[in-house]
C-alpha cells in the first residue's frame, strides 16, 4: 500500500481522503491555500503545507506549488479529490513524470472523456447510447442552426469543454439558439479557455442517473450501481441517492454495462462515473458525460455496496486487488446525500460568512462528511459546500425519515444556508412518490 499520501484538494472532501488514509496507516499531507490554514482538514493531517493565496489559480490550482509541496515532505502518491487539478491531463503526466503514484485515472482516458464531443463520438463506437447530436464542433453560429434544424427543437447547446453543470443553455427555437450560442461560447471561452460548442437534443422532462464504475488494477472494469441525480438547480446537484427509485433491475443491467463498455473503450483505471440522461417515459438512456475522478456523491455508493471508494482508489494506484470480491456486486439498503451549501434556500444564491454555531446530526443511518466546525469562515473564493448529510436505511422509506430528523437538527448559524430547502423537499409529495425529474426544484420554487 502507498504509504505517503498528499491531498491536493480542501474542504470536506481533503478530510474525507485523510480520514480513510489515517485507517489505513499513511502518512497523510494537506495543502492549503493562505484563507484555508485553519479549516479541519489542515490540523488532522499529519503534515500541512501552505501552497498560496486565496485565489485558487495561486494556490490548488497552482501545479508547481503542489509538485513543490510532495517534493519537500516525500509524498509518494497525490490524491486530487474533485475540482481543481482533479481532471487535468497535464497535471496528471506531470505528477508520473515526476516519479509520483496519481491516485486516478491515466491522463489519456482524462484528455479522451474531457471534450464531450469526442466522449460523445467514443461512446457511440463503443456502443454506448448517445442522444441525437453533433459529432464536430459547430464551428460558428449558421453550422449551430443547421445542426438544430437536423436534431430538432429543443436542443442544448453545451460548451464541449465543460462540466459540473457549466457552460450550457437550452434553444426552444432558432432565435434562441442565436441567443445561447454566443452566450455558451464567450463563457467557454473564459472558464474552460476552449470555445467549442456542440448542440445536443434537448429533453424537457428527464432524469440524470449516473453509474459508479471502478478500472481496477488487473484491467477489469466494474459497475458499483447507480445514483439518481434529478434534485438539481441550475444544472448543479442537490440530492442524490442509491439505487435510483425509477430504475428496475432490467434497466439497473442495461445501465451497468453500457458504463463498463464505455470503461473499456478508454482503457479506464480508478474511480469514474458515466453520467446519463434517463427518459421515464420511454426508458431509454443517452451518454452524458464521464467524470474521470472521485464524485461529490460517493458516500451513497460506499453503503449501498459496502465499499469505500478511496481505499479502492488506492489500491488500484497502488497495483492491489481490490478489497470486494467484483463477481458478487449487488445492493443493499438505500442511501441518500443532501449538500448542504451556504447559499440562500430560495434563489440558491452564495452566502458566506462566519461559522458562529455548527452543531452536527447523529444517530443510526447517520453520516456527516463536512469540511468546516464553528469558528471557521466559509470564504467567497471556493465552492458554496459545507458538508455532505448522507442518511441510510434498509428502504427508501427509512432513509428518508432519517433525512428529516438530521435537517432537523442540523444547526448551522452565521453564513447563509440550504437546509430549509431540504426540510421542503423532504416533504414534497413528487419527491417522496420518487417519480420526479430534473425540474423538481424549479416547480418547487
Amino acid at each position: 500500500m502507498i504509504e505517503s499520501l498528499l491531498v491536493a484538494n480542501r474542504g470536506e472532501i481533503a478530510r474525507r481522503i485523510i480520514r480513510t488514509g489515517r485507517r489505513l496507516g499513511i502518512r497523510t499531507i494537506a495543502v492549503h491555500s493562505e484563507a484555508d490554514g485553519g479549516l479541519p482538514f489542515v490540523t488532522e493531517a499529519d503534515e500541512a503545507v501552505c501552497v498560496g493565496p486565496a485565489n485558487p489559480a495561486q494556490s490548488y490550482r497552482n501545479a508547481d506549488a503542489i509538485l513543490d509541496a510532495a517534493r519537500s515532505t516525500g509524498a509518494q502518491a497525490i490524491h486530487p479529490g474533485y475540482g481543481f487539478l482533479s481532471e487535468n491531463a497535464d497535471f496528471a503526466r506531470t505528477v508520473e513524470g515526476a516519479g509520483l503514484i496519481w491516485v486516478g485515472p491515466g491522463a489519456d482516458a482524462i484528455t479522451a472523456m474531457g471534450d464531450k464531443i469526442n466522449a460523445r463520438n467514443l461512446m457511440a463506437a463503443a456502443g454506448v447510447p448517445v442522444a441525437p447530436g453533433t459529432t464536430e464542433p459547430a464551428s460558428d453560429l449558421d453550422a449551430a442552426v443547421a445542426a438544430a434544424a437536423g436534431i430538432g427543437y429543443p436542443v442544448m447547446v453545451k460548451a464541449a469543454a465543460g462540466g459540473g453543470g457549466m457552460g450550457m443553455g437550452v434553444a426552444a427555437d432558432e432565435a434562441a439558439l442565436r441567443t445561447e450560442y454566443d452566450k455558451v461560447r464567450a463563457f467557454a471561452e473564459r472558464m474552460f479557455g476552449d470555445g467549442s460548442v456542440l448542440i445536443e437534443r434537448y429533453f424537457p422532462r428527464v432524469r440524470h442517473v449516473e453509474v459508479q464504475i471502478l478500472g481496477l488494477a488487473d484491467g477489469r472494469v466494474v459497475a458499483l450501481g447507480e445514483r439518481e441525480c434529478s434534485v438539481q438547480r441550475r444544472n448543479q446537484k442537490l440530492v442524490e441517492e442509491s439505487p435510483s427509485p425509477a430504475v428496475s433491475p432490467e434497466l439497473r443491467e442495461r445501465f451497468l454495462a453500457a458504463a463498463v463498455r464505455a470503461g473499456e473503450a478508454v482503457n479506464y483505471r480508478n474511480a469514474g462515473t458515466v453520467e446519463c440522461l434517463l427518459d421515464p417515459s420511454t426508458q431509454e438512456f443517452f451518454f452524458l458525460e464521464m467524470n474521470t475522478r472521485l464524485q461529490v456523491e460517493h458516500p451513497v455508493t460506499e453503503y449501498v455496496y459496502g465499499v469505500d471508494l478511496v481505499e479502492e482508489q488506492l489500491r488500484v494506484a497502488a497495483g492491489l486487488a481490490p478489497t470486494f470480491d467484483p463477481d458478487a456486486l449487488a445492493p443493499r439498503g438505500h442511501a441518500i446525500e443532501l449538500r448542504i451549501n451556504a447559499e440562500d434556500p430560495k434563489r440558491f444564491l452564495p452566502g458566506p460568512g462566519a461559522i458562529t454555531t455548527w452543531n452536527e446530526p447523529s444517530g443510526t443511518g447517520v453520516r456527516v462528511d463536512s469540511g468546516y466546525v464553528a469558528g471557521n469562515t466559509v470564504t467567497p473564493f471556493y465552492d458554496s459546500l459545507m458538508a455532505k448529510l448522507i442518511l441510510t436505511g434498509d428502504t427508501r422509506e427509512e432513509a428518508v425519515g432519517r433525512a428529516r430528523a438530521a435537517v432537523a437538527q442540523f444547526e448551522i448559524v452565521g453564513p447563509k444556508c440550504n437546509l430549509p430547502f431540504f426540510a421542503e423537499l423532504l416533504e414534497n409529495e413528487e419527491f417522496l412518490s420518487g417519480d420526479y425529474d430534473t425540474g423538481i426544484v424549479s416547480r418547487m420554487r
